[in-house]
């Protein structure tokens, strides 16, 4: 397995951290899960989706993988270097709801969207409320370590003092300038210092703020990954997941803080970024107010795991440009896998494979991993399932292949042909072949009469870049 690890802009091995003797090799995989004060959006989606088939693939090559993945519903404030409102407050405040309404409001609502694109859940789901405590044992490992300081809102780490900040983003910290790229703090000694405890506003109840040695407040958003990370996966471990927008702050902040408190290097061996998801050319987010949710495939009845299959058609580390006619052409060509499956299936007869069929289908599944075990090539892992489709081995030995490779790409295979699925017979799949190969030849009128005929037997053809899609009238 090979993997593009952001912290040194290389593909390399993936080589973990534990190797148990005569058991399979331990996976410690930490996934940045959302901030629940919105609907989970399809960008999101996107990175949840490449997270997940990460996890699959490790797991389909043998690998025992634990993943941790956090609920943030506390710190996240509206500006990315500690300023502004906590986005739960603010949304609270909005909606003139009690702030714990509202983050499980919002976490039912992505757990929602992801059984929807079949996201299987963590091992470990962890709410940063959930742990205030160890938040605290770490900034005070911190603050022994001397890595920080107080202002009159809060406690804070000095980046100064960790020689290695910012060998995540290779950015110029020591150039930038508050007030340019970031907001401007004049209590803070350095641009790039974050807080690791907010002090709770002066004459202000907060709905959600905790006791600590440094007087009532909150944690500051950073704080949380490391601290639940590490407890359930140790001080140093394989693979931390999330958007690229993570990489300049957020976890460039969590490898300095955690880092500095217990003095391991490194203290994630691989960071898997997923890019960013346009719209129009422009990042899709909340922000912005450009982003699609889980209700508006919903609203337009197409099926959310055509979005899983049109993610699998971009590489992770590529930005993809949402449309709805790519969405509704990812939906064609997902309704042919569907129904082609549940023909195969329907082929109960098996023979033995002669000797060029059994090479045939084992190169297939050669093709297969070695697609996913480069750096997650899932274009070329969709490509080996054509390729399957179109191939002439048998239709059950199809299905156990096209099954057996969905158990990484999690498009429902196994199961599509019980649901949404045309039953089509015989006959009429051979004429729909029948008509594709005239049209293949330039035979154009030809082919027509027999979708004519088609039509007149009760069944209609979509054609699609993957191929044809018969639909039952």
């Amino acid at each position: 397995m090979r993997l593009y690890n952001t912290l040194t802009r290389r593909i390399e091995e993936f080589v973990p951290v534990r190797q148990a003797q005569g058991k399979p090799i331990e996976v410690g995989m930490y996934v940045c899960g959302p901030t629940v004060y919105d609907y989970t959006h399809v960008g999101h989606m996107r990175t949840y989706t490449n997270s997940d088939v990460l996890r699959q693939v490790l797991t389909y090559l043998g690998f025992q993988v634990k993943m941790v993945m956090n609920i943030t519903d506390v710190g996240h404030l509206t500006g990315d270097r500690d300023m502004g409102e906590d986005k739960l407050e603010k949304k609270a405040r909005e909606e003139s709801k009690n702030i714990w309404e509202v983050a499980k409001f919002y976490t039912d609502s992505f757990h929602e969207t992801m059984k929807a694109i079949n996201v299987a859940p963590a091992d470990i789901e962890c709410k940063a409320t959930d742990n205030i405590a160890e938040q605290i044992q770490l900034i005070k490992a911190l603050e022994k370590n001397g890595f920080t300081y107080r202002t009159s809102d809060g406690i804070y780490f000095d980046t100064l003092k960790w020689p290695d900040y910012g060998k995540l983003s290779h950015l110029d910290f020591a150039g930038m300038q508050e007030g340019a790229r970031v907001e401007k703090n004049p209590e803070k000694k350095n641009a790039t210092d974050f807080a690791l405890w907010k002090f709770s506003p002066q004459n202000v109840k907060r709905q959600m703020e905790w006791q600590s040695p440094w007087g009532m407040g909150f944690p500051g958003w950073h704080i949380e990954c490391s601290a639940m990370s590490m407890k359930y996966l140790g001080e140093r471990f394989d693979i931390h997941t999330g958007g690229v927008d993570h990489i300049n702050v957020h976890h460039t902040n969590e490898i300095a803080q955690s880092e500095a408190a217990t003095g391991k290097r490194p203290f994630v061996r691989y960071w898997f970024h997923s890019n960013f998801l346009l719209v129009n050319g422009e990042k899709m987010s909340k922000s912005k107010g450009n982003f699609h949710t889980l209700a508006d495939f919903k609203d337009k009845q197409i099926d959310p795991l055509a979005a899983r299959y049109w993610f699998l058609t971009g590489h992770y580390r590529s930005e993809m440009n949402f449309t709805w006619e790519a969405i509704e052409g990812a939906q064609v060509a997902l309704d042919r896998l569907r129904n082609l499956i549940g023909s195969f299936r329907q082929e109960t007869e098996r023979t033995n494979l002669s000797d060029e069929k059994l090479k045939k289908t084992d190169d297939f599944r050669n093709q297969f991993i070695a697609a996913v075990e480069n750096d997650l090539n899932l274009p070329g892992a969709v490509a080996v399932i054509w390729a399957v489709v179109k191939s002439n081995i048998p239709g059950p030995d199809k299905y156990d292949l096209l099954v057996n490779f969905d158990e990484v790409l999690g498009l429902g295979l196994a199961t599509s042909d019980k649901r949404q699925v045309t039953r089509i017979p015989g006959e009429i799949r051979e004429l729909v072949d029948q008509r594709e190969r005239l049209r293949k030849a330039g035979k154009f009128a030809e082919a027509d009469k027999i979708r004519v005929g088609l039509a007149e037997k009760g069944y209609q053809i979509e054609d699609s870049e993957t191929g044809p899609v018969v639909k039952k009238k």
